[in-house]
């Protein structure tokens, strides 16, 4: 195909892309901090870019974010306080006040990606950010580690790619001011991509994980619009929550009354398996 009028091409890699048809332009402007647009598509609806690239559609947003909130949570069992780092979109505090939780702080650096997600993309955050339980700050994330007291139970970093804005995320700075951040055997998840087309992101979140955690490794989801493979993401914590058993799992998601269009407790468990060119990466 040579002509590619009408599609919206994502070239996050040198040399490999990916197309979704514009069956509509609903937005597209460009804020402070990146451009943003929203399109219709027939087959994964409305769709997200940031300078280009897929952040979440309407069809296939619940994996993701099921897959980074409700591994750990439930992983966790106690968990109270979390903290998420990103997530304009607002799916990911979807996920997490589905939990009887006290409180999620959510840190966005882009007031314009969370002002047109409630107007153009209202169903990925649906209702999340009229919860009395939601502190939502617009703030630089990193610094936001910095500064607080912290205390939190589970922190997720639901980041962009390590490019522009979202490149500080990704370093071992931020990764050090996180886990003092997180109470006694809290646990720190990451998106770190999809390791056969960015194996070094992983790699390098690991590396710093395992000089910060008594527990590093990571685990994975396949996502259909975050093409190239299975996308990964990276587990921290100084407890044993990795080694939670599949009754737990079982008697924690029941006790829940959660019903979810991804995740289960089978999933979680296998969800660590991984691949032996994963291992390979975190091995190196």
């Amino acid at each position: 195909m040579t002509d590619m009028t009408g599609w919206s091409v994502e070239r996050l890699h040198a040399d490999y892309a990916q197309a979704l048809k514009e069956d509509r332009v609903l937005y597209d402007s460009k804020t402070d901090h990146q451009r943003l647009r929203v399109i219709e598509n027939g087959t994964f609806g409305r769709v997200l870019t940031l300078d280009g690239v897929v952040q979440v559609t309407e069809r296939d947003n619940f994996i993701y974010h099921e897959m980074l909130t409700h591994v750990p949570l439930f992983a966790h069992g106690a968990a109270r306080r979390v903290l998420i780092i990103g997530g304009g979109d607002g799916g990911m505090a979807r996920e997490a006040l589905r939990h009887p939780l006290d409180q999620v702080t959510m840190v966005e650096i882009d007031s314009g990606v969370v002002d047109f997600s409630k107007e153009y993309l209202p169903s990925i955050s649906a209702g999340a950010f009229d919860d009395p339980r939601l502190d939502l700050q617009i703030a630089d994330g990193a610094e936001f580690i910095k500064a607080t007291a912290g205390g939190y139970d589970v922190i997720i970093v639901d980041s962009t790619d390590p490019v522009g804005p979202g490149e500080v995320l990704f370093t071992d700075h931020f990764y050090g001011h996180a886990k003092r951040a997180l109470a006694p055997d809290g646990i720190l998840v990451t998106q770190n991509g999809v390791p056969f087309m960015q194996g070094s992101e992983l790699a390098g979140t690991i590396r710093a994980f395992r000089s910060l955690f008594a527990d590093a490794s990571c685990y994975l989801a396949g996502v259909p619009t975050y093409a190239g493979g299975p996308m990964a993401f990276g587990w921290g914590s100084d407890g044993d929550a990795r080694q939670v058993t599949l009754p737990v799992l079982q008697a924690r998601v029941a006790a829940s009354g959660l019903e979810f269009g991804y995740y289960t407790p089978e999933v979680h468990l296998a969800a660590f398996a991984l691949p032996g060119y994963v291992q390979a990466l975190l091995r190196d």
